[in-house]
């Protein structure tokens, strides 16, 4: 019985804050005040019609889109290589893709900026893209090299001695026993720059605000109400997202 009241606790703790938010969204306060004194639509019509809300949303998609391409691009051959291959050093490039995971933000975000800086890519989306791309590849990679460790390779064997060659074999019987894990692994990658703000205030500037940049300076200076509404809707995506992907998971057992 304890278990059960101790998960519940737990599960209580974690949503009361979006308990608070979600309320607050609709709140016709001028500032945030819980409970709230009355109720309307207001901030999400200003969310939605302000410039300089959606702006930084469209930036930190752009970016996310950007960020994860970028992430797969470098971590599946490097998952493959570092799987497959046996290579002096495989402890020193392991610890070498994990070290974005390790090193606090700030000290990555002063390491992008004097580079980035160089290059003239600071307030730029592409600097924010390279930047982001690179503090998601240890996730990506973790779940990448996983699914690998359980990938059957005498599949591979058994598609090759049938008369099939190796962009073939990758196609048709690599890639999607893989799928899944690659999908999660591009998710994560996704999420990781998404949400990500402290590297965004260094790189970004003016000239590429993020979302989470633009909330954090909001609730700063202003304490700006439709924060509440953009978390609303976060919160909101990501239980759709998991709805939806329950539903996939339904259809394909019911069809398996």
């Amino acid at each position: 019985m304890l278990p059960v009241i101790l998960a519940v606790l737990g599960a209580l703790f974690l949503l009361a804050p979006i308990l608070v938010v979600v309320p607050m969204s609709f709140s016709t306060a001028i500032s945030f005040a819980f409970p709230p004194p009355g109720y309307w639509l207001g901030y999400y019509a200003k969310y939605f019609t302000s410039e300089e809300w959606l702006e930084p949303t469209l930036n930190s998609l752009v970016i996310a889109f950007g960020a994860m391409t970028l992430t797969m691009l470098l971590v599946v051959p490097a998952a493959f290589g570092y799987v497959r291959y046996r290579f002096r050093g495989k402890t020193l490039v392991n610890l070498l893709i994990m070290a974005p995971l390790i090193v606090p933000h700030v000290v990555s975000a002063l390491a992008y900026y004097g580079f980035l800086g160089r290059a003239k890519l600071t307030g730029t989306l592409l600097g924010v893209m390279v930047a982001h791309g690179m503090l998601a590849v240890p996730v990506a990679f973790l779940v990448i090299s996983a699914t690998l460790k359980g990938f059957d390779q005498n599949l591979e064997r058994a598609a090759m001695s049938s008369g099939a060659g190796p962009f073939r074999t990758f196609v048709h019987v690599t890639l999607p026993v893989l799928r899944p894990g690659m999908l999660v692994g591009a998710l994560f990658a996704f999420l990781s720059s998404f949400n990500e703000a402290v590297v965004s205030i260094f790189i970004g500037g003016r000239g590429a605000v993020t979302l989470p940049k633009k909330m954090y300076e909001s609730i700063r200076l202003e304490s700006d109400p439709v924060i509440a509404v953009v978390s609303t809707l976060l919160v909101s995506a990501v239980v759709l997202g998991v709805l939806i992907a329950m539903s996939l998971r339904r259809r394909s057992t019911h069809a398996a």
